[in-house]
Parts: C-alpha cells; structure tokens; sequence
C-alpha cells in the first residue's frame, strides 16, 4: 500500500485511531479461526462520516477493506485474505436509543452483545439470539453472520430482530433500511438483504432491534441417552409436542469423554446428553412446560433425568454443555469449529456419520449443538504441524459437507461462509444461485473491495 494512502487514511480517522504497527498488524491477522493474512494498516472509525470517506478513498485507490467486530469469527469472516485495511468498529460503541414502549434499541455496530443486555435488563428486557460469545461479540458482528445461540428454537436467530440499518455502501453512499416499525412492507426488503451477508455488500454503522420482555423464571433438566437413536426422537417429540422450550441443547459422547478426560466433572459417558430449558412468567408455566418434556424424556428411554431446583442447580446442569468448546480446545493444538444445520429429524443420523467419520480419519471430533433447531458443531481437533492429519481432516471434512447436504442441511447455521465454507458452497447452491448471489455483489460492490475472498463470491 502507498504511503500517500496510509497518510490519507490518517488524515480520515486522526493518528489516535490509525495504525501500520506491526504487532498490530499481527494481531489483526487473524480471527478466532484456524486462518490467518497480514492487513496492511488498520483504523478505527469514530462515525459513520469517516467510514463514508475511508470507502471512497478504498474505491478510488482500490485496496480491499475488511470491517471487524470483536473478530469472535470462527468461519474466517474478518481475515483480510488479500490485505488492505482493517476497519475495526470497536469504537462505535454508543447505545443510542432505548425505547421500551416502541420495544425498540438503536445502537451503533460496536455496541458489544452483553453490554446491551446489562442496558436492558432494569426495564426487564431483552435481545434473545444470545450467542456463545456475547460477552465480547459486537452486534455488528451479529448482524454480519446473522449470529443465533443456544436460545434459537424458540426465540430465532439475529434477522428476527433487525428493523432497520444505517450501511455504508463500497462508494461511500449511506443508506438506511427498514423503519421503526414492528412491520413493514414497504419496497424491497434491503434490511434483511445486508443480514447474514459478512461485510461483503456494505459496512453496518447503525442498527434499530426489536427488543422482548424477558420471562423472569425458568425451568431446567438433564437426561442421559444410552442410545442415540432414542435421544433423537427425543428432541423430535419434544419440538412437535406443543411447547417451545426456550433451549434444548445436545452433548454427543465424544464431548463427554474429553469433558471426563479435563475435568473432574465424572460426566457418564453415554451417547447423548440433553440439556432443556422452559421459560415463563410463574412458576406453574415453567414446570408444566418441563413436566411435558420429562414425559417425553422417559418415554425415549432415558437412563437418567435430573431437574434443578434452583438457580445453582441449573448451573451446574449446563455445566457440561458450557465447558464443551474450553475442553475441546485443550485437546490439540487446531480447532475446525464446524457450524452444520440439518432437518431436526435428521440430529441422529447426524451424530452418527460424524461418530463414523472421526472413527474412519482417526480423529477426534467431540460435537455438542442447537438440538432444538437441528445446528450441530462438530469440532474437528488436530495437529496442524502434522500433514498427514491434515490431509485426514480435509478429508473428513469434504464428507462432512456432503453428507449435511446429502440429509438436506446447510453449512452454516449463524457462524457465516467466511473462507472457511466457501470451497463448499457449490455443494449447497447450484450455478443460478452463485450466479445471482455474484450479480448482487458486483451491484453493490463492482470493484470487490469490501471482505474480499469471502463467501465464495469470487468467479
């Protein structure tokens, strides 16, 4: 990159919030995922204006711009793969409007998850997705990967909450989706057009959320599948039984082992593990929801059923669905976090093929997931010194993908294509659909300056 272009980037943002360090540039190098590629420099905007005017410098000059949240990716959405610039949001932090009687949030894209539900939380409010990583996600990022969590069978994912947005376009335009309204029909919907789409059609600088009442209590249990067969009806029944329960989460035996082999949680190390959750407004709903869900439970064979009694209890309930991502970091020194979506039929015939292929290549792949709306995440652990298990797990990862497809799945539930799914999205999109989805980037974006390489957008 020019040093006239660094200096003008300087002049954009002021040197406070420009850097070409190269302990910065490290660090910037990477996301949460196994990828990794150096920026050239790196800013953090304070307003809308000055992203307006860093774009059209990155138009004129041509360098690629990569926005970035809290970089909690796990799919390579903020790896700037071709260089040029990172735009980190961090510092759009400001929780601008909260309005309980419209039930309505404005906030700029660096407002991080949690700090909005701390906002929330005196009216008795709300913003349900609650990914893994709210402590430190931005919802920017949220919006950028359409990012769900463990609450997503009842409560939907991110696109359920978006009213409007103020984006940035690649020329610096500012447009602005949506209204405040909780509906509205008017014109094409562009609101959920930039939803899910990883920074590659504009820059979120603004977004207007519909925000829930938050139901005060809840309800938990914990039953243990000898067989895998018997923990998917399970969730099958339960989701067509009349009740929604607010999480119903699975931990596969692979994880429970690692759990036992790390910890000295003595987990049983059977083939599932289901965790479930109700919430309500008295006591009574809540535990007629579960009772509903324990009849489903020992109707399925459970060998086990625990019901906490309290708040401690139930923690201690989540306890091995909570500690599943730490432990499986320790096992290896490479994590794939995989982010597959099937039909809630199909969890068992899942959980088996991944059992079956990490038997196959040799590998470990521990798997815990969404049961409640059918989003697994295998995660594949490896020695990426190791080339022959990293040909194993290219391997299993390319069968992985079929097979998700085969069931009539998705890659991608809420991490996003990123780099890490693109050489897989032929699978799930025929040429139209590639075709159509390319024609919408080159509208908005003609030169392929924003996220570049991601997607699979590229001829």
């Amino acid at each position: 990159m020019e040093a006239s272009i660094k200096q003008h980037l300087e002049e954009i943002v002021g040197p406070e919030n420009y850097t070409d360090d190269l302990i910065d540039l490290i660090a910037y190098s990477k996301d949460a995922s196994e990828h990794k590629h150096r920026p050239e420099a790196a800013v953090w905007p304070i307003d809308t204006n000055q992203v307006s005017e860093i774009l059209k410098l990155a138009t004129k000059e041509r360098f690629p711009v990569v926005p970035r949240g809290a970089g909690t990716s796990l799919a390579g959405l903020a790896v700037p793969q071709q260089g040029g610039v990172i735009l980190d949001m961090a510092r759009m932090d400001k929780i601008l409007e909260i309005t309980i009687e419209d039930r309505l949030a404005v906030v700029q894209s660096g407002v991080v998850y949690a700090d909005l539900e701390r906002a929330l939380a005196p009216d008795g409010f709300f913003f349900p997705p609650d990914p893994a990583s709210g402590a430190v996600c931005t919802l920017g990022g949220n919006v950028a990967t359409n990012a769900g969590g463990i609450k997503g069978a009842k409560y939907g994912t991110t696109k359920d909450y978006v009213l409007a947005l103020e984006v940035v376009l690649p020329d610096g335009r500012i447009l602005h989706t949506g209204s405040k309204c909780m509906k509205s029909v008017s014109g094409y919907d562009l609101t959920k057009l930039f939803v899910g789409s990883e920074g590659t059609l504009g820059v979120v600088t603004e977004i207007t959320l519909k925000i829930n009442p938050k139901p005060p209590l809840t309800s938990t249990s914990m039953a243990t599948f000898e067989d895998l067969e018997d923990a998917g009806r399970a969730i099958s029944e339960i989701m067509y039984s009349g009740i929604l329960p607010s999480s119903l989460e699975v931990v596969d035996q692979q994880t429970l082992q690692a759990i036992n082999e790390n910890t000295d949680m003595g987990l049983p190390e059977v083939e599932a593990l289901l965790v479930a959750e109700t919430d309500g407004y008295t006591r009574e709903e809540t535990e007629f929801q579960m009772a509903k869900i324990t009849k489903v439970f020992e109707k399925n064979n459970a060998t086990s059923i625990r019901r906490s009694e309290n708040e401690k209890e139930a923690e201690a309930l989540w306890a091995a669905r909570k500690s599943a991502y730490g432990v499986a970091a320790r096992i290896n020194n490479n994590l794939f976090v995989e982010d597959l979506s099937i039909p809630m039929s199909k969890v068992p015939e899942m959980l088996r093929a991944i059992s079956d292929l990490a038997k196959k290549y040799d590998l470990k792949i521990p798997t815990v997931g969404h049961a409640g709306d059918g989003n697994l995440h295998p995660v594949i652990s490896f020695d990426g010194t190791n080339s022959d298990e990293v040909k194993r797990v290219e391997k299993a990862t390319k069968e992985l993908f079929e097979k998700v497809i085969d069931l009539g799945g998705t890659l991608t539930g809420e991490h996003g294509i990123g780099l890490a799914k693109a050489p897989f999205m032929h699978l799930e999109h025929d040429d139209i659909s590639m075709d159509v989805m390319r024609s919408i980037k080159r509208l908005f974006d003609p030169n392929n300056i924003l996220n570049p390489g991601k997607m699979g957008l590229e001829e």
